[in-house]
């Protein structure tokens, strides 16, 4: 029995017919799909667990569908796009989809994408969930916390916001290093090889987002600083909390 569900969204009958072969060869249950109205009609009825929508489709585009996708459905999206589409990826990344692949595509890229996006959406299997199950750390920071198991920020006003996979690997990335600058290159590193680009500037569009997410509203948080010449610094302290000191210290009470 297949693991997880992927719907693989493109006008174009050979990328679907490539994709869905290729990955339900992998293991994974794989729906070829036409267009972004088929799509949305199908989510309403089927679980998904990740759609790899084209950029650049007749009738409603891959940025259209994807922001109908997200007003209904937490769903990891990564967007097919092709090699001149440069401006079109940037504003995807911006509206919050997880990842993009340039056509044309090694099959095997494809896969690695799939599996780091299904992994950070906290999809996949084996040692991160058995990790899961051991606990997984809260992070406390004024007046804030970031559940990592629920994959969700609890601001100070008590707000709670959804995190795009990007924002959670980027927010993990700073609460895990408090008060010590990280370069573009490290923040890569940390966020699991994640497809930032330095000459797109999609990290630091990612960066905005979150900042702003973190606010709660139009102006950015100033706890993500940047710092000339080397990338960001988280400025506030931490407090690692795990579920289980958490339950017993209650218990206490």
């Amino acid at each position: 029995m297949a693991e997880h569900n992927i719907v693989v969204v493109d006008d174009d009958v050979k990328i679907r017919t490539l994709l869905t072969s290729y990955l339900g060869e992998q293991g994974f249950d794989v729906t070829p799909i036409e267009g972004g109205r088929e799509l949305i009609a199908f989510l309403k009825d089927e679980a998904v667990d990740l759609v790899i929508l084209d950029l650049m489709m007749p009738g409603p585009n891959g940025i259209e569908v994807a922001k109908q996708v997200w007003n209904s459905y937490e769903v990891p999206i990564i967007f097919l796009t092709g090699q001149g589409d440069l401006v079109d990826v940037v504003v995807g990344l911006e509206i919050g989809a997880d990842d993009y692949i340039t056509k044309p595509f090694q099959l095997r890229e494809v896969l690695a994408r799939v599996r780091s996006v299904l992994r950070r959406s906290g999809k996949a299997v084996g040692k991160a969930s058995s990790r899961a199950r051991r606990g997984v750390a809260h992070y406390r920071f004024e007046g804030m916390l970031l559940d990592v198991g629920k994959r969700v920020l609890e601001r100070h006003d008590g707000a709670v916001t959804s995190l795009t996979a990007a924002e959670f690997d980027l927010l993990c990335a700073f609460v895990s290093h408090p008060h010590e600058p990280l370069s573009r290159d490290r923040l890569m590193e940390l966020t699991k090889g994640r497809s930032w680009s330095p000459v797109d500037r999609s990290l630091d569009t990612q960066v905005t987002r979150l900042r702003k997410k973190m606010d709660g509203g139009e102006r950015e948080s100033n706890l993500i600083k940047a710092v000339r010449g080397v990338g960001y610094v988280f400025t506030a302290n931490v407090e690692s909390v795990y579920p289980e000191s958490a339950d017993k210290a209650e218990a206490r009470k």
